[in-house]
């Protein structure tokens, strides 16, 4: 059978800003399928609003193959809970490949006494409501992680919400909090190994063989906080299948070569792969779940 006839130029929008883990990858990504199937691939940043704002473009763009999206999944699983979005993402957007899974770093800051995890919940449990923990965002996959330790510990922990990363990650050198979550990358690396930032755990499926020493939240008793983020290529709804089917096949190619796994491990991230109707399952399991999370604990949009 001939395969489907890919578009001569591919653009790729991704859903973040240029210079982060994700526009990196993403422009890699380019690069082999760019070789791969002989088109000129474009990457084009359109960052915003957690990622709904690439996803939209994505949405309402021609399904001939033309654009495809970068994105973790949260703009599918996350923001539909918390409130109207411009697009439909059960309708409008077709998952096409998983690409990599990026791990979620617990860590201390200078304003914080603890060594590990459990001296974070001894010290959450004798000053309730004194630890201050920063995540990206309202709703985030850091808060996520967090209402779940609330619920399985009981400990009063204070959320402090971001709107990035940058200011994030300068206040927690700063030591304007105790716990700072965030995906990891290559920007934290060298003050992890500065020690102004101490790891006490990873939302993972097993430890990062950067941080051997550092244990997953499964392995500490705390599997329903043991979360990471996912991301993926997505394309516009209605493409058809045969040419889902051949970017599916390009992209593992291309995750299963040693320069893209090289930059991912690099960077603590994982290659991921595997057939794009898989990835659908799983983002709508993950949907579900976010879902039942969010209603329980309250959790409202900014």
């Amino acid at each position: 059978m001939a395969q489907p006839q890919v578009p001569k130029t591919i653009r790729i929008v991704v859903a973040y800003p240029a210079g982060g883990v994700s526009d990196v990858i993403a422009r890699a990504l380019g690069e082999k399928l760019s070789a791969q199937l002989g088109s000129a691939v474009v990457v084009e940043n359109k960052a915003g609003a957690s990622g709904t704002i690439g996803m939209d473009a994505v949405a309402k763009a021609p399904a001939d193959g033309s654009v495809l999206g970068f994105s973790a999944i949260s703009p599918l699983v996350l923001s539909p809970h918390l409130g109207k979005l411009p697009y439909d993402p059960q309708k409008d957007i077709a998952p096409v490949a998983s690409v990599m899974v990026s791990p979620v770093m617990l860590l201390a800051t200078s304003a914080s006494k603890s060594q590990d995890f459990a001296g974070l919940l001894r010290e959450a449990k004798a000053s309730p409501g004194a630890i201050r923990w920063a995540t990206s965002g309202q709703a985030s996959l850091g808060h996520i992680m967090l209402e779940q330790l609330r619920a399985a510990t009981g400990v009063d922990i204070t959320h402090v919400p971001y709107k990035g990363g940058g200011q994030q990650l300068n206040d927690a050198l700063g030591g304007q909090f105790e716990i700072l979550s965030t995906n990891a990358g290559p920007t934290l690396s060298p003050h992890i190994q500065s020690g102004k930032l101490r790891p006490l755990a990873v939302g993972a499926p097993s430890r990062l063989p950067g941080l051997p020493q550092v244990p997953t939240l499964a392995e500490l008793g705390w599997p329903a906080a043991n979360l990471s983020s996912r991301f993926g290529i997505f394309a516009p709804a209605g493409m058809p299948p045969a040419l889902v089917e051949r970017y599916n096949v390009e992209i593992n190619r291309a995750l299963a070569s040693a320069e893209i796994a090289a930059k991912l491990r690099a960077t603590d991230n994982e290659p991921a792969g595997g057939a794009a109707g898989e990835f659908a399952r799983e983002i709508a399991r993950e949907y579900e779940s976010n879902g039942r999370i969010i209603r329980a604990a309250g959790i409202k949009a900014e």
